[in-house]
């Protein structure tokens, strides 16, 4: 049975990991995917490196410019004919929103995968409707859908997975401190994530000045960069560094860019801190979780489906005091670190384990095309 998946960017960051990571279980169930997506970029090479099928699609042309959605459409709409897969899945809202018309057109069943919680419109609630069957990636983001006008009967909740084995407790090797520098008595907190508003850096730079100085040996990794080219998106990182330079800790935050190698990052780091002001389901935290890492996040979305107070610190969004006042327990008790490391790689295996994951994604491939 082939499955075409349809990927927006060339990049390769948690929604595209996520499906990813469920290719064996799918495999062994009987699904064979085709990748619709951007010919060159992170997702191109890991599509190659797993022996995935690739098909050139791309929304944008190359000045970086959206499209004409009736243009995609009918494009998406020929490669759907003359492949004729079982299944379509768009792997996201953007792409579900696209892909509904063309689905209908070519009397293919579909679904759209709902990762982002965002406002929507009245038309791309119809595109969203007109799929076979809608999955989100919590029961938050299916609740927020369900408000927006989305068919109840159509959205199911399914849960991200992270593999156990990649993502696991490890001794730190220290290959992190020599790349950036830094003496062993260095202590990490690393934060993952596009450099977006809506992953909430500056409440962490806020959070971090306040700590400056009760926690000198306390330094920031930042992995991730800005991809957005809108004036917003430019001014916001120019304003992070500047208020990381105007708060004396220039010195003590270190910008990775995208990292290949998270398992091994996470391995390295004493914390993690994931400041979001909106989260559908991180899977950073799924990934730090599953590597034995403490975790600081605010309590946003799907967020406390993942945690609670047991596993993780939560604090409210935009709140640096809170964060910081988190971040400083933990500093300050290591036994505490490791009685939250423990209970929530507990968690992640008893609910987000990638097995488990790809399981309930190939019944959702089966009941979809029935």
């Amino acid at each position: 049975m082939e499955v075409a998946w349809l990927f927006e960017f060339p990049t390769l960051h948690g929604g595209e990991r996520s499906l990813l990571a469920c290719l064996p279980g799918l495999q062994s169930a009987g699904w064979r995917p085709l990748a619709l997506a951007p010919a060159g970029g992170a997702l191109a090479e890991e599509l190659q490196r797993q022996g995935i099928e690739h098909l050139s699609f791309s929304a944008f042309d190359d000045r970086g410019q959206r499209l004409p959605r009736e243009a995609l459409r009918q494009e998406l709409l020929t490669i759907l004919r003359r492949r004729r897969p079982q299944l379509l899945h768009a792997n996201s809202l953007s792409m579900g929103r696209l892909a509904g018309p063309p689905a209908v057109r070519a009397d293919l069943p579909s679904i759209a995968h709902l990762r982002d919680i965002v406002g929507l419109s009245t038309a791309a609630v119809a595109d969203l409707n007109a799929h076979t069957r809608l999955l989100a990636v919590s029961h938050a983001t299916r609740n927020f859908h369900l408000s927006q006008g989305v068919r109840g009967e159509l959205c199911h909740v399914a849960y991200n997975g992270v593999d156990r084995e990649v993502f696991q407790p490890r001794p730190a090797t220290g290959w992190l401190h020599c790349k950036l520098g830094l003496s062993g008595e260095v202590v990490l907190a690393v934060a993952i994530g596009q450099l977006v508003m809506r992953k909430g850096h500056d409440v962490l730079v806020r959070a971090a000045a306040r700590l400056r100085d009760a926690f000198p040996q306390l330094h920031w990794v930042i992995a991730g960069e800005r991809f957005s080219q809108k004036a917003e998106a430019v001014q916001y990182e120019t304003d992070l560094r500047t208020a990381i330079a105007t708060a004396g800790l220039a010195e003590r935050f270190h910008f990775l860019g995208t990292i290949d190698r998270v398992a091994e990052l996470l391995n390295e780091a004493k914390l993690l801190v994931h400041p979001a002001r909106q989260e559908p389901l991180g899977r950073v935290l799924l990934e730090a979780a599953a590597s034995g890492v403490p975790c600081v996040a605010t309590d946003v979305g799907g967020t406390r489906e993942i945690f609670n107070a047991a596993q993780a610190r939560l604090a409210p969004p935009g709140d640096d005091q809170a964060l910081a006042a988190a971040v400083a327990g933990l500093m300050a008790d290591a036994a505490e670190r490791a009685r939250l490391a423990a209970a929530a790689r507990r968690r992640i295996a008893e609910a987000f384990d990638v097995r488990a994951a790809a399981l309930t994604l190939a019944a959702h491939y089966s009941a979809t095309v029935r």
